[in-house]
């Protein structure tokens, strides 16, 4: 869908960043930021978080200006509960800080967060998304807050009243606030993500800092158990000193002008980063917009509390799978940006969430819509090659393929996806034969190595690999279908004689393109090119079911010109009788 210059949202934010950024402090570094919770695999709702900053953050650094992408790693977060497939001993871990908890079993890496930070980082990179990341954990550990906190505490009653005008309303539920807008019933995918992400950093439910004995928006964690369980029963303005108590039956008091081991609630906690980090522009999820949410009472600490001021802040919307749920529900996890890059190459990613503005919900195909999607990109490609594109599609296209670093890398000859799908599907995977076909394609122009294709035909072949159940992959038959080639009439016979006698004159993607498209056409008295009426679209359909029944056993499979390739020549001689 072509999206007219109003939608071209990254420039219009841009222009909205650079204004606010200058009115703040002229000739400053102007910082965009996202913020990711590594409590379990970052998801492709959450790249939406990275994303959205990141291609304001390019667009201005385009234009000439000085400007930053920080992403705060919220490893500093409580471990939740126990996902799927991991051992529930891990239970005992429950309360603690992320980086504090063992890594799943079997992980190369030190601890809970360091595990699930690897991949997007990873992903980050191959995507081209350039980021400053600041670890939580090493912020509040290492004292860097400390003015921060202790002015918290010195203001918590200011806070607390703060937080009071939103305690007695009414907060939607997450499930309701994470559907997205227009669509469909969500499927298991989607619900399990909707679900993540409400319960992501900042969920609305997340204690605010009351307790019995007043408000404190600072919670410790336990020195003896490492958990955030406890409860704080009384603080000395004068002194910083902290007393709190632990179900664990650990209780002490420590020092706030020293103590290291404890963080502010999320909701003081996000806006004392705003003001701390300047931050201009940070988008959030729908979670983070509900009335007393996150967001709505951070506007107000920044301002009362911190002295500083909110981002420009859009909302982004759900973003969706197509495919993969059984997949996605047996590992307890949607599918992450890591996920995605193995069946996709980046630049095609990134224009996913380029091409739609924040509050705009899509999806992100794992399924056959996936075809679909390259095609797209490719006539997108072709049509800003030849000058022909709408302004907003060519800004979404320069977004996607490059960042103001340069040229994200590309496939040298980016074949149809569909088409190395199709042939990965037939030939298996093998090499040689791949090679063969791919060469011909074009005889004309033909490809030389496998390197000419790649990484598309990586992508594509992971996609058949993992992603095509075992019933819908192709596999062309070893013997031919004797009782159907002799219970055929003549006219069946006929189209397949046509088909065979021009085999050699159109081999090749174009060629037999045309002659399985031309033999209905030409038994009914037409020229090969002639336009199709309804009545030839039907005899080509039937002549398509049984081109395939005879090849590979059922009435669909690939476009028929890629299946005729695979198979070669001689194979297809003696499968249709020939």
């Amino acid at each position: 869908m072509a999206m007219s210059a109003e939608a071209d949202w990254v420039s219009r934010f841009a222009d909205e960043v650079i204004a606010e950024a200058e009115r703040r402090a002229p000739g400053k570094t102007i910082v965009c930021a996202s913020g990711l919770s590594p409590s379990g695999p970052v998801h492709l709702g959450n790249l939406r978080e990275v994303m959205t900053p990141h291609l304001v953050a390019d667009e201005i650094r385009r234009r000439g200006h000085d400007v930053v992408h920080i992403v705060s790693w919220d490893d500093y977060d409580r471990f939740r509960k126990v996902p799927a497939g991991v051992d529930s001993s891990w239970s005992e871990h429950i309360g603690k800080p992320l980086t504090s908890v063992p890594a799943p079993p079997g992980s190369e890496y030190p601890n809970w967060a360091e595990h699930f930070k690897a991949p997007m980082i990873a992903a980050m990179r191959e995507m081209g998304i350039e980021v400053r990341g600041i670890s939580q954990t090493e912020q509040y550990t290492s004292g860097v807050y400390r003015e921060q906190i202790l002015l918290a505490m010195r203001e918590r009653a200011r806070i607390d009243e703060i937080l009071a005008r939103y305690r007695t309303k009414d907060k939607p539920a997450p499930e309701k606030l994470a559907k997205p807008a227009k669509q469909g019933p969500m499927d298991e995918a989607d619900a399990a993500a909707a679900a993540e992400a409400a319960e992501g950093s900042g969920a609305a439910s997340e204690d605010d800092g009351t307790a019995a004995a007043g408000y404190f928006p600072y919670k410790p964690y336990c020195s003896v158990c490492e958990r955030d369980l406890t409860t704080v029963t009384g603080y000395d303005d004068a002194t910083t000193a902290l007393s709190y108590t632990c179900p664990c039956g650990h209780s002490e008091t420590v020092l706030l002008s020293e103590h290291n081991r404890g963080k502010l609630v999320w909701k003081v906690d996000w806006p004392m980063r705003w003001a701390y980090e300047g931050v201009v522009f940070e988008p959030s999820g729908v979670d983070h917009h509900s009335s007393g949410s996150s967001w709505v009472v951070g506007g107000q600490i920044v301002r009362e509390i911190f002295g500083g001021e909110q981002p420009i802040g859009p909302m982004y919307a759900f973003v969706g799978i197509s495919g993969m749920a059984k997949m996605s529900s047996s590992k307890g996890a949607v599918p992450t940006a890591a996920d995605a890059l193995q069946i996709m190459e980046a630049p095609l990613l990134r224009w996913l969430y380029a091409r739609r503005r924040p509050n705009q919900s899509f999806k992100v195909a794992f399924d056959q819509e996936i075809q679909r999607m390259y095609d797209e990109w490719d006539t997108l490609g072709r049509k800003v090659a030849e000058g022909v594109a709408q302004p907003a599609d060519v800004a979404a296209h320069t977004r996607a393929s490059s960042t103001a670093a340069g040229p994200l890398p590309v496939t040298p000859r980016p074949l149809p996806y569909r088409t190395l799908a199709s042939i990965v599907d037939v030939t298996t995977g093998d090499p040689a034969q791949t090679l063969r076909i791919l060469r011909e394609l074009d005889p004309a122009d033909p490809i030389t190595s496998l390197d000419e294709a790649r990484p598309r035909l990586d992508r594509a072949a992971h996609w058949i690999t993992t992603q095509v159940p075992a019933e819908q992959r192709t596999r062309v038959r070893d013997e031919p279908h004797a009782e159907l080639l002799a219970s055929l009439g003549e006219r069946d016979r006929e189209s397949l004689r046509l088909l065979l006698d021009g085999l050699d004159d159109h081999w090749s993607l174009e060629g037999l393109t045309t002659l399985v498209y031309g033999v209905p056409k030409v038994q009914a008295g037409l020229s090969p090119d002639a336009k199709p009426t309804p009545e030839l679209k039907v005899a080509q359909r039937e002549f398509f079911a049984l081109l395939y029944t005879l090849l590979v056993g059922r009435d669909t499979g690939p476009r028929l010109p890629t299946l005729l390739l695979a198979a070669g020549a001689s194979r297809v001689r003696g499968l249709l009788g020939g």
